[in-house]
């Protein structure tokens, strides 16, 4: 899994063999999270018509809404190990928030 993008403290874009992963910032006051999303066919087109723009809304829709149904695609439990991997190796190479 590797970095593609990100935007700080809201999101990240990866992508490995498998898919493409949008890891979203939660943070609600004191408490934070992370929602470990790999996009769906219709949100990779999203994606690649909408860019950064796209990610932005589609971050924000995870990040602020409490009863999101994204929250049932949540892979971070299974793969956030790999997100955590991925952005160090990425910061290690000189990339910075």
């Amino acid at each position: 899994m590797q970095v593609v993008d990100h935007e700080p403290h809201a999101w990240f874009l990866l992508r490995d063999d498998a898919g493409t992963y949008l890891d979203v910032n939660c943070s609600h006051g004191p408490v934070g999270c992370s929602v470990l999303l790999e996009l769906d066919d219709d949100e990779r087109r999203a994606l690649d018509e909408g860019g950064r723009g796209y990610l932005d809304d589609l971050a924000a829709t995870v990040a602020y809404r409490v009863r999101s149904p994204y929250r049932d695609r949540d892979l971070t439990r299974a793969r956030g190990h790999e997100v955590t991997a991925a952005v160090a190796a990425w910061r290690s190479g000189g990339a910075t928030d």
